[in-house]
């Protein structure tokens, strides 16, 4: 290794951690340089080439780089020559839901799994040429930018990619615009559904009396049923404004759950508990109670038509999950497919014969009204949905 003095040193450290700020600076501008680094860069053209793109350099500051891009909520990727990844921040491997280490030497392409062409990291290494806040439309939407790292002969050895992950945003104007257009097709249809209902009832004194209990005993019925159909699949769709109230977790669980649900219990042979944490007895919510109630017993009511042989155990447990309550509802019934559980929560969905598949998505949507999150995981041993429900914040 090269004998180097302290004056050295000292010098090649300024370089270094010049080539890293002039680096961090511009991803936290999104790749792009402003006026005055165009200044900077024309008026040291020389000493940048020898601080910022000395590979030696480069590898000696690349620790540090990898550190700093894991703060970063966008995407940061950087490949070499041949197109390797030799860097991935910790917000690209959550969102692809990959193993960091595992991706660290493997080709661009096994990441984004689209065509090269379509890659901007590629692009980039081909024509030479940075890319700066390009629109990308493909499965992966966002707005990306590249920097290019060339050696003292000007040879490209490495390409940093920074793409600002929009497909969540995306996805939600995809949800609002199909929300408001089911809510207008809902309701064109519950209008002539109501007038046909008042017509039936009106023609029930009119006819004969078979006749009548044709109308009274099946069609006003299917009607309302219609109705109901609508009227679930409107609370799914449109945004909702919840009505909350405060009530400790253990007020919430024992006195007012308890009183609706213990009564099913007995109605259809189950085996009910309930269980609070010490810590969480306390613990106060803001919620609306009675769009819980009908979360938790549209949950007990799934679990009583999936029943197994053995008879049927239901537990809710209330505990503290930092700043949530969380609420783990569990069964020991016949659990849910695989493949089937990871549809439960879509409109409309349902394995059974009389089912609207409208129960499960508005628990969802209720539970988001709140704030909160639910999750189910399922086995031949049954079933466990999780619920949690940000703390109120003490007065």
């Amino acid at each position: 290794m090269k004998d180097y003095s302290a004056e050295k040193e000292l010098k090649a450290l300024r370089q270094e951690n010049l080539a890293l700020r002039k680096l961090l600076a511009n991803a936290g501008r999104n790749m792009a340089f402003s006026a005055s680094d165009e200044m900077f860069l024309a008026g040291n053209k020389q000493e940048l080439n020898s601080q910022i793109v000395s590979e030696r350099e480069f590898t000696l500051a690349e620790p540090v780089i990898t550190a700093i891009t894991n703060l970063s909520p966008n995407h940061m990727v950087m490949i070499n020559d041949q197109g390797i990844i030799t860097l991935i921040n910790e917000q690209t491997a959550k969102d692809f839901q990959v193993d960091r280490q595992e991706m660290i030497g493997k080709h661009i392409r096994e990441l984004l799994q689209i065509p090269d062409e379509q890659i901007m990291l590629l692009k980039s290494l081909q024509t030479g040429k940075p890319i700066t806040k390009k629109e990308v439309l493909d499965k992966n939407y966002g707005i990306t930018s590249t920097h290019l790292f060339r050696n003292k002969e000007g040879k490209i050895f490495r390409v940093l990619g920074y793409f600002q992950y929009l497909n969540s945003f995306r996805d939600a104007e995809k949800q609002a615009l199909s929300g408001r257009i089911a809510a207008g097709i809902a309701h064109e249809i519950r209008n002539p559904l109501t007038t046909v209902r008042g017509f039936l009832q009106i023609l029930q004194d009119q006819v004969k009396e078979g006749q009548k209990e044709v109308i009274k005993g099946l069609l006003i019925p299917e009607i309302d049923r219609a109705n109901k159909i609508i009227s679930d699949f409107l609370a799914v769709a449109k945004p909702a404004e919840t009505a909350t109230e405060r009530m400790t977790a253990e007020h919430f669980v024992t006195g007012y759950l308890g009183s609706f649900m213990n009564g099913e219990a007995l109605l259809y042979n189950t085996e009910l508990s309930f269980d609070i944490e010490e810590e969480t007895r306390n613990c106060r919510i803001d919620i609306n109670k009675e769009e819980l109630l009908q979360v938790f017993l549209n949950l007990m009511r799934n679990a009583i038509q999936a029943k197994a042989e053995r008879p049927l155990q239901i537990r809710l447990l209330a505990g503290r999950e930092g700043d949530a309550v969380r609420f783990v509802f569990s069964d020991n019934g016949s659990g849910i497919p695989p493949h089937l559980l990871q549809h439960i929560f879509d409109p409309f969905f349902t394995t059974k014969d009389d089912g609207t598949g409208l129960g499960l998505s508005l628990s969802k949507k209720i539970i988001e009204n709140h704030g909160g999150s639910i999750q189910a995981e399922s086995s031949k041993n049954g079933t466990v949905f999780t619920i949690k429900i940000p703390a109120g914040e003490e007065k």
